[in-house]
């Protein structure tokens, strides 16, 4: 059973993505049991590996209700695919980091990311952790020579042993540099680019609904939570555990006088400038894509948590919701002392204080968009379907409306369609 306080540091964003409890159900701890690891985003990966087609329109569609993507830049992350070959249900990002304990050989520098890979540069990234006080870490370049040399080591697949004190932090530092360099594309990814810098310009509005130029911290975040989760689990992986470096690196700066917004000078070639950008292209957007990777460092310990909206959705797709009928039936099936608690009676608390009138004009709303603004497809006439089950008296979901034969690009207003069904199915399932 986890206690209050463990409760607490997740929603308080103390801990990262797993919570470890040594303490029993008698409060014992010294019983030899193995500790209760507990990850609130279990749902969400599980969504993720079981369903990733209902993954992906969901993370989708709440991508473009913060940021406007035209249908060419919407287009790249739709045919992102989340998951890699060897993914599996119990995979992914949040199965720990037990791949970096295997080394298998093979070349690093210069291949595509693979999780050999990530094993063999994560000894660099363990030896760095252990010398974030060597002032102009990252800036200072080592010796060529002394590089090349733990170049051909990491590129047999072999074990370094940084204890014979023959590299300085400064070589290995620089390697690390060389190994993101030399990627054949950015660790972000081609296709991330245009979303990255509609993320980086998200400003908050004043009280007549007008931008400011002051940036929406929170926005931004959720943004970044969402989109992190498209990319490939090797990227993803790679980029957690280079993020938690530099943030540890930037928390000593007073030492090694290096700040987020200096590490990102640094970086940001690397991590999320594409290859194929022109000077003057690049010159353009240069101030964006380095405080974009600023940003990234200095909020990297809540960027790869996903938002409580999408945990609380993904746990509810794998409840048996055909047998709840009330409030009292939703919280059984939540484990007592759970996270998702006190968001689920939240939510059914607000959901219930709704009117039906305010379900049915939701779903005359999303049956309007369906039928007007998606293209004829065989996912149109899904959505109508469902929609013509969850019909209420005077929705006008069984008229016999002609569907407009013109094709419209996905747009912003797309993006509430799982919003809006989500809780036009939650206010049918929680009402009494």
């Amino acid at each position: 059973r986890f206690t209050e306080h463990m409760y607490l540091c997740i929603y308080r964003g103390t801990v990262c993505n797993v919570v470890i409890s040594q303490e029993s159900e008698t409060g014992g701890s010294g019983d030899g049991r193995p500790p209760i690891i507990f990850n609130p985003d279990f749902f969400v990966e599980k969504l993720r590996h079981e369903r990733p087609e209902a993954f992906t329109e969901l993370v989708l569609s709440n991508i473009t209700q913060l940021i406007h993507l035209p249908g060419a830049e919407f287009s790249q992350l739709l045919d992102e695919e989340p998951k890699t070959p060897n993914a599996t249900a119990a995979g992914g990002f949040f199965r720990s980091f037990n791949f970096l304990k295997r080394k298998d050989k093979g070349v690093v520098f210069g291949m595509p990311l693979t999780e050999e890979g990530i094993a063999q540069i994560y000894q660099l990234i363990v030896f760095l952790s252990k010398n974030l006080h060597v002032e102009g870490l990252f800036r200072v370049p080592g010796n060529s020579l002394r590089q090349q040399t733990l170049r051909e080591q990491l590129n047999s697949g072999a074990d370094i042993a940084f204890s014979s004190g023959d590299f300085h932090p400064n070589d290995v530092a620089t390697l690390l540099k060389s190994f993101l360099g030399e990627l054949p594309e950015p660790l972000l990814t081609q296709r991330h680019l245009h979303a990255h810098l509609k993320i980086t310009s998200l400003s908050l509005f004043d009280d007549h609904g007008s931008k400011t130029s002051l940036p929406d911290k929170e926005r931004q975040i959720e943004a970044l939570q969402l989109l992190l989760m498209l990319l490939p689990t090797a990227n993803r992986s790679l980029l957690k555990l280079l993020l938690d470096l530099l943030y540890h690196t930037a928390k000593q700066q007073h030492k090694n006088r290096m700040s987020a917004h200096n590490l990102a000078l640094m970086f940001a070639p690397h991590v999320i400038w594409p290859n194929n950008m022109n000077a003057t292209d690049l010159q353009e957007n240069l101030k964006k894509l380095n405080s974009g990777m600023a940003f990234l460092i200095k909020h990297s310990q809540k960027i790869f948590r996903a938002p409580v909206y999408l945990r609380e959705h993904a746990r509810l797709q794998f409840a048996d919701t055909s047998m709840i009928h009330s409030k009292d039936d939703l919280e059984l099936l939540s484990v007592s002392g759970s996270p998702f608690m006190s968001a689920c009676k939240r939510s059914a608390a607000r959901v219930r204080s709704d009117s039906d009138s305010h379900t049915e004009e939701a779903l005359r709303e999303l049956y309007r968009h369906v039928t007007h603004h998606m293209p004829n497809s065989a996912k149109k006439k899904k959505l109508i379907r469902q929609l013509g089950k969850q019909s209420t008296p005077g929705t006008p979901v069984n008229e016999n409306t002609t569907p407009t034969s013109k094709k419209h690009m996905r747009s912003r207003s797309f993006g509430g369609l799982i919003k809006v069904r989500s809780l036009s199915l939650l206010q049918m399932i929680t009402h009494k």
